[in-house]
């Protein structure tokens, strides 16, 4: 398909050459595509530069009287690994197929059908959207305030908005070369903010910070996912993100690549903000290094960092799947698409977010959406692995009219009985989910007959 072509959609079965040619700026499809953009480097660095969530800041503040330090630590790195895992596993149609989420989705959900996790993807991606547009313009206004003597926030998150709006119409193509070239900058400001942050607030940590009991049992486990749970949106999309990734790297290596690179952002990230949080009890990143750092040059440096590290979370994890749902649902062209799903984060009200009492509120947050994403994610698997065997009939998923049509009844009665399930026991919402969803979806898809048509 040339450049000149408008985007494929699922009114347009793809024909032998409709694979995307040229991978131009903001020239982003539902077609399948061939063309891949970025290398394992490239790739392992948009995750890396993608990953630097204010929401782990406060993730790492609710844990604060539950675990000890070395327990937040592990809890950390066990929920990377396990979202490695995930996103390896649920990745990997769309690392062979050059398809997106939503049209992975229809082998299992249906074409109608696929709007439902579509939309449940959509919603946090636009919440987060808002309340980390809200800490970079906050930054930005700090750094005008301090610097220039102009104290105007609303502006900031007015045009910090319209910057990343800018900034996502370029699609991947953008993403690619803002994700790699910011990597570097932002390891780097992670690793001195930790080291702020032990200096300015060493003495005032509680001496039990390392030794107090904490918990090895449900609260544990709770912890690691919260700290997954941020990125379960991911976990389901992360097909978007795969097509893109050039062919010949085995999973076992994507596995790697996608912990490694969430880790390190999420490590520091996490315990910064559990740190400040029982030393000083405040969960503003904002305040947090403002107070942290005296020297004017190195807090001017950390807040553009914060700035500049909600940009490219945003564009990476935030716009592009939001993005898709439209572009599936309405038939819009990825700019068009990009533009309302800026608009969109406006109506968030983000400056809820980040008062003081916030950290429990996005705790509840992130355990709620997860109760939903978790069931999707497990029928999108068995769905792959199990019922398809990880062949797909790329004709019949983009064929309105065959056997996907309309909305599989399986694929809901699991996402339902998943949903229970995660709520009854909120606390780990998104592992309780998977088994009672899997298992349920296998067995409606291979024993009532109104399915049928759907394993084709």
């Amino acid at each position: 398909m040339s450049n000149s072509n408008p985007a494929l959609t699922s009114e347009e079965p793809p024909v032998a050459n409709t694979a995307i040619a040229d991978k131009a700026i903001g020239a982003e499809s539902l077609a399948p595509q061939s063309t891949r953009i970025m290398g394992r480097t490239s790739y392992f660095l948009a995750w890396f530069g993608g990953c630097v969530s204010i929401g782990t800041f406060a993730m790492g503040s609710s844990v604060v009287g539950t675990l000890n330090l070395l327990q937040a630590t592990l809890a950390i790195a066990i929920g990377c690994f396990v979202i490695g895992i995930a996103l390896a596993v649920n990745g990997a149609a769309g690392y062979k197929y050059g398809i997106p989420f939503m049209v992975q989705a229809r082998s299992a959900f249906g074409f109608t059908g696929t709007r439902i996790p579509g939309l449940v993807r959509a919603v946090p991606a636009v919440v987060w959207y808002g309340f980390q547009s809200w800490i970079g313009a906050g930054a930005l206004n700090m750094v005008s305030a301090t610097l220039f003597g102009f104290d105007n926030l609303i502006f900031y998150f007015i045009t910090f908005q319209f910057l990343q709006i800018g900034l996502s119409v370029l699609g991947f193509q953008g993403i690619k070369w803002l994700e790699n070239i910011g990597s570097v900058f932002i390891l780097l400001s992670l690793m001195y903010m930790f080291y702020a942050t032990v200096q300015r607030y060493g003495d005032e940590l509680s001496a039990s910070i390392l030794t107090m009991e904490g918990s090895w049992g449900l609260p544990f486990w709770s912890a690691t996912m919260l700290f997954l749970g941020i990125y379960s949106t991911m976990m389901l999309n992360v097909s978007d993100y795969s097509r893109e990734h050039k062919k010949g790297t085995r999973q076992s290596l994507l596995t790697t690549i996608y912990a490694m690179s969430i880790l390190p952002c999420t490590l520091f990230m996490g315990l910064i903000g559990y740190m400040v949080s029982e030393a000083t009890g405040t969960a503003d990143p904002i305040q947090v290094f403002a107070n942290a750092v005296d020297n004017t040059p190195l807090l001017m440096t950390t807040l553009l960092f914060i700035a500049f590290a909600q940009v490219t979370t945003n564009v990476l994890n935030n716009v592009v799947p939001p993005t898709y749902v439209l572009m599936d649902v309405f038939k819009l062209k990825f700019p068009v698409a990009t533009v309302i799903v800026g608009l969109l984060a406006f109506a968030t009200f983000p400056w809820k977010l980040v008062q003081p009492e916030s950290a429990a509120g996005l705790q509840l947050f992130v355990q709620t959406y997860s109760a939903f994403l978790g069931p999707i994610f497990a029928i999108l698997v068995v769905d792959y692995y199990i019922i398809r065997r990880r062949t797909l009939d790329i004709s019949k998923l983009y064929d309105p009219s065959g056997p996907y049509q309309g909305v599989n009844k399986a694929a809901l009665i699991a996402t339902v009985v998943g949903i229970v399930a995660a709520l009854t026991f909120s606390s780990v919402s998104w592992y309780a989910s998977l088994i009672p969803a899997g298992l349920t979806y296998y067995l409606l898809m291979k024993h009532w007959p109104a399915c049928q048509r759907f394993t084709q």
